[in-house]
C-alpha cells in the first residue's frame, strides 16, 4: 500500500511539472507574452503611499483620450469586451449629468455640460462596498486601495448595490472568451464574480504608475494624498476640484478639476 501511494505521488509530481513546463512554453511562444515576470528586485522597488489618490484634469479629456485610457486599462487587466447589459468596465466615460447627478449648477457652462468625464472606481476612504460584503471579498488596504479577492466573491452583488458610483461589474458569463490581447501577468476572472478598477495595485508593487495615468499624457495625476508635496496634492492645491456624489459620505479619493 505504501509503495502504491509513493508511486502515485511521484506520478502526480511529474504530471504537475509537465503542465508547468507546458505553460511556460506557451508564454514563450509569442514575443508579446515572452516578457519576463516580475522578480523580487522589482517588488523591492515598489511605490508606496499612506493614501493613494488621483486628480483628473477634465478639460484635457476628449472622447478619444478616454477611449485610449480605457483600452490601456482593459488590456492590462484582461477586461472582457462585452457590449450591452452584460458589459464589464473598469474605465469609461460619461457626461456631466451622469457623472455628477448631485451637482445641479444652474448656470454651468456648455463646455462643462457637454464634456465627457472619465470614470473609474473612486477608491473611497469609507467604502460602502467593503461594509456590505459578507465574505470580505471586497477589502481595503492600509494605503486606501479597495481590492477584490475573486476567490472569496460569491456573486451576491451586495457591493454593487452599495457602491454609489456604479463602478463595479458582474460577470454574468465566462469572461475569458471575450478577452482581447491576453495579458499573462494579470489573473482572469470567472463567471459569477464582481470586478473593478484597483488603481493598478499590481503595477504599484513593481514601481510603475497606473496604466491609465501613463496613457493619459498628464491628464491624470496620481500620488499620495497624505503627502503635501505629492503631485496630486499640488494639483488639488492649485486648482478647484469636486468629487462625485459627496452626499453619499464615502469620501472618494478621485478628484475632478473643472
Amino acid at each position: 500500500m505504501k509503495s502504491s501511494r509513493r508511486a502515485f505521488l511521484k506520478l502526480a509530481a511529474i504530471t504537475a511539472l509537465g503542465v508547468g513546463a507546458g505553460r511556460l512554453g506557451f508564454l514563450g511562444d509569442s514575443p508579446a507574452l515572452a516578457e519576463a515576470l516580475p522578480s523580487a528586485a522589482d517588488y523591492a522597488s515598489g511605490i508606496k503611499a499612506k493614501h493613494w489618490g488621483m486628480a483628473v484634469f477634465s478639460k484635457k479629456f476628449t472622447p478619444e483620450l478616454i477611449a485610449t485610457c480605457r483600452a490601456a486599462c482593459h488590456g492590462e487587466h484582461n477586461v472582457p469586451d462585452i457590449s450591452g447589459k452584460k458589459e464589464v468596465k473598469w474605465f469609461w466615460g460619461a457626461s456631466f449629468a451622469e457623472a455628477f447627478p448631485t451637482e445641479h449648477g444652474e448656470y454651468v457652462s456648455d463646455d462643462v455640460k457637454n464634456r465627457q468625464f472619465p470614470l473609474l472606481c473612486n477608491q473611497c476612504e469609507s467604502p460602502m462596498c467593503v461594509r456590505v460584503c459578507p465574505t470580505q471579498a471586497t477589502f481595503q488596504r492600509p494605503d486606501g486601495i479597495v481590492m477584490m479577492d475573486y476567490h472569496r466573491c460569491i456573486g451576491c452583488r451586495y457591493c454593487m448595490a452599495g457602491c454609489p458610483f456604479g463602478a463595479r461589474s458582474f460577470n454574468f458569463q465566462d469572461p475569458r472568451p471575450f478577452i482581447k490581447g491576453f495579458n499573462p501577468h494579470y489573473p482572469t476572472r470567472t463567471r459569477g464574480v464582481v470586478e473593478k478598477c484597483d488603481f493598478c495595485a499590481e503595477r504599484l508593487a513593481v514601481g510603475k504608475l497606473p496604466i491609465c495615468v501613463e496613457a493619459s499624457g498628464g491628464a491624470l495625476v496620481f500620488g499620495d494624498l497624505a503627502d503635501a508635496d505629492s503631485p496630486v496634492r499640488k494639483a488639488l492645491r492649485d486648482n478647484f476640484a469636486i468629487r462625485r456624489n459627496p452626499d453619499a459620505g464615502t469620501s472618494p479619493s478621485v478628484y475632478y478639476i473643472l
